[in-house]
């Protein structure tokens, strides 16, 4: 195309869910505002309660307290511009708000898929070599294990986005997407994006299956490991403490590899909006349900946090309280 056809675009349109009907909108509006009300909760309560507790002060919950930050992040990049698109009707985003977007999504996500494969290292660390866990996990290597995890986001997101966006955008603006994505905004592009797509599916290999054979390599361990327990009891014991993980870990690793492996395949765009949900809303709010569920120490951490702060109200003298109320 000639580049006197090119149009330098200043703003993009989210199509979000504009093609349904306005009363499946205001539902799905009060739905995923009520998701992202329960993420933002679910995943702060984790991290106040796993530093609150000195009995959840091992390095599986410092892991888990940086997931849940990670969560909060990943959610605040897309559900607030999608509830204001659903609810304003302002679908409008600016090149370098969509840019901006685009940055801290990829951030984020690239920083879960290592930091999951490192949560299946400390699981592996915990049930193979449980008394040598406390020397190996020490302070200082759980911090490293941490900043190696959310480092590889920088320059990922750094190249991806920098080098997408300098294509020329011609034609359309409207993104058909609640949210600015790579593949979508990568066909309103008008050039030739052969190399940009290859880089694509092979930063998705390192980004994702890299991580998620780590995850399988510590997984085999540590299968093989817990059927060398004699007891029945203890075999249940050692997988309750990675299945919550193994099941974070399907949702993520599944719907994301389904949507980039093929930046610009045929799949219907509708299709690829409820994949995106499952990984950009659903997960972020079931991961602290499936860690608090599933995980009896969380719940003992989570009563005694409660019982603590009702004791500590109930200890104040209501002649404090009702000075307090005066000034």
């Amino acid at each position: 195309m000639a580049a006197e056809n090119w149009t330098r675009v200043s703003e993009f349109i989210l199509m979000s869910f504009s093609s349904l009907p306005t009363e499946m909108q205001s539902l799905l509006f009060l739905a995923f505002l009520v998701i992202y009300l329960v993420t933002l909760m679910g995943n702060s309560l984790i991290i106040l309660v796993t530093l609150a507790d000195p009995m959840l002060h091992s390095p599986m919950y410092f892991f888990l307290r940086n997931l849940s930050f990670l969560e909060i992040g990943f959610n605040l990049v897309i559900v607030p511009k999608m509830l204001g698109t659903m609810l304003a009707r302002d679908t409008t985003i600016s090149f370098l708000g969509c840019a901006t977007q685009m940055y801290f999504f990829f951030f984020f996500g690239v920083a879960e898929c290592f930091l999951l494969a490192t949560m299946a290292y400390d699981r592996y660390v915990a049930i193979c070599s449980p008394l040598h866990y406390p020397v190996i996990m020490n302070q200082r290597t759980r911090v490293k294990l941490a900043a190696a995890s959310w480092f590889p986001g920088f320059p990922v997101a750094t190249v991806q986005v920098t080098w997408l966006f300098s294509f020329p955008f011609c034609g359309t603006n409207k993104v058909n997407h609640f949210f600015c994505d790579s593949p979508p905004v990568l066909r309103l592009v008008c050039a030739d994006t052969a190399l940009f797509e290859i880089y694509a599916v092979v930063g998705t290999i390192l980004v994702v299956v890299i991580p998620c054979l780590l995850i399988l390599c510590s997984y085999s361990r540590i299968t093989a490991a817990i059927l060398k327990i004699p007891s029945a009891k203890g075999k249940h014991k050692a997988f309750s403490t990675c299945s919550s993980h193994l099941l974070v870990v399907s949702l993520f690793y599944v719907s994301s590899s389904l949507t980039y492996f093929r930046p610009k395949s045929n799949n219907s765009p509708e299709s690829k909006k409820v994949l995106s949900l499952s990984y950009t809303v659903v997960t972020p709010m079931l991961n602290p349900i499936i860690y608090s569920l599933r995980n009896n120490e969380v719940k003992n951490a989570l009563s005694r946090t409660i019982r603590k702060a009702l004791a500590l109200r109930n200890s104040i003298p209501r002649s404090s309280r009702s000075e307090t109320k005066l000034y």
